[in-house]
Protein backbone atom coordinates (compact mmCIF):
# COMPACT_ATOMS: atom_id res chain seq x y z
CA UNK A 1 0.00 0.00 0.00
CA UNK A 2 0.87 3.16 -0.36
CA UNK A 3 -0.41 7.11 0.68
CA UNK A 4 0.46 8.33 -3.49
CA UNK A 5 0.44 7.24 -6.48
CA UNK A 6 3.82 7.90 -7.66
CA UNK A 7 4.30 4.52 -4.79
CA UNK A 8 2.43 2.34 -5.92
CA UNK A 9 4.66 -0.59 -7.79
CA UNK A 10 4.58 -4.04 -8.75
CA UNK A 11 8.07 -4.83 -7.65
CA UNK A 12 7.68 -7.74 -5.36
CA UNK A 13 10.53 -9.41 -2.71
CA UNK A 14 10.04 -13.20 -1.53
CA UNK A 15 12.99 -14.08 0.96
CA UNK A 16 14.72 -11.10 0.46
CA UNK A 17 14.74 -11.44 -3.40
CA UNK A 18 13.42 -9.92 -6.08
CA UNK A 19 10.79 -11.80 -8.43
CA UNK A 20 9.22 -9.45 -9.79
CA UNK A 21 10.92 -6.48 -11.45
CA UNK A 22 9.12 -3.18 -12.83
CA UNK A 23 10.17 -1.90 -15.89
CA UNK A 24 7.67 1.14 -16.69
CA UNK A 25 4.74 2.59 -15.12
CA UNK A 26 2.22 5.08 -16.90
CA UNK A 27 -0.41 6.58 -14.52
CA UNK A 28 -3.69 6.02 -16.85
CA UNK A 29 -5.78 8.36 -13.94
CA UNK A 30 -5.79 9.98 -10.78
CA UNK A 31 -7.82 10.94 -7.84
CA UNK A 32 -10.24 8.53 -5.36
CA UNK A 33 -9.54 5.81 -8.19
CA UNK A 34 -6.12 5.38 -9.57
CA UNK A 35 -5.60 3.68 -12.84
CA UNK A 36 -1.81 2.37 -13.67
CA UNK A 37 -0.59 0.32 -16.76
CA UNK A 38 2.79 -1.43 -15.09
CA UNK A 39 5.27 -3.43 -17.72
CA UNK A 40 7.48 -5.72 -15.34
CA UNK A 41 9.47 -8.94 -15.91
CA UNK A 42 9.40 -11.86 -13.35
CA UNK A 43 12.57 -13.93 -12.08
CA UNK A 44 12.67 -17.31 -13.57
CA UNK A 45 14.12 -19.33 -10.65
CA UNK A 46 15.48 -21.75 -12.85
CA UNK A 47 18.14 -19.95 -14.35
CA UNK A 48 17.62 -16.81 -12.39
CA UNK A 49 17.32 -14.22 -14.70
CA UNK A 50 14.30 -12.07 -15.39
CA UNK A 51 11.95 -13.11 -17.87
CA UNK A 52 9.96 -11.44 -21.14
CA UNK A 53 8.42 -8.27 -20.45
CA UNK A 54 4.82 -8.47 -19.52
CA UNK A 55 1.83 -5.85 -18.45
CA UNK A 56 -0.67 -5.26 -15.75
CA UNK A 57 -3.25 -2.97 -15.88
CA UNK A 58 -4.37 -2.08 -12.05
CA UNK A 59 -6.90 -0.08 -10.19
CA UNK A 60 -6.63 1.51 -6.90
CA UNK A 61 -9.04 3.10 -4.28
CA UNK A 62 -8.07 5.63 -1.72
CA UNK A 63 -9.36 4.81 1.39
CA UNK A 64 -8.44 6.16 4.68
CA UNK A 65 -5.26 7.99 2.94
CA UNK A 66 -3.69 4.97 1.18
CA UNK A 67 -4.45 3.44 -2.44
CA UNK A 68 -5.46 0.05 -2.41
CA UNK A 69 -5.50 -2.26 -5.45
CA UNK A 70 -9.16 -3.18 -6.36
CA UNK A 71 -8.61 -4.59 -9.51
CA UNK A 72 -6.22 -6.14 -11.94
CA UNK A 73 -6.09 -7.41 -16.12
CA UNK A 74 -2.97 -9.21 -16.92
CA UNK A 75 -2.17 -8.88 -20.54
CA UNK A 76 -1.36 -12.54 -21.42
CA UNK A 77 1.09 -12.13 -24.33
CA UNK A 78 2.63 -9.37 -26.97
CA UNK A 79 0.04 -10.62 -29.45
CA UNK A 80 -3.12 -9.98 -27.20
CA UNK A 81 -1.54 -6.22 -26.33
CA UNK A 82 -1.30 -5.77 -30.22
CA UNK A 83 -4.99 -6.68 -30.60
CA UNK A 84 -5.82 -4.27 -27.75
CA UNK A 85 -4.23 -1.69 -29.20
CA UNK A 86 -5.13 -2.37 -32.69
CA UNK A 87 -8.71 -2.83 -31.68
CA UNK A 88 -8.62 0.42 -29.60
CA UNK A 89 -6.63 2.67 -32.53
CA UNK A 90 -9.41 1.45 -34.72
CA UNK A 91 -12.19 2.69 -32.84
CA UNK A 92 -10.40 5.97 -31.72
CA UNK A 93 -10.45 6.89 -35.41
CA UNK A 94 -14.03 5.84 -36.30
CA UNK A 95 -14.55 8.89 -33.33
Amino acid sequence: MSSTIEGLTVNYEEDGVQVTRETGKEILSKGAWATILFRYETLDKATGEFGKSMYTVRRYQKRQGDYIMKSKFNISSPEQAKKIIDTLSQWLSEE
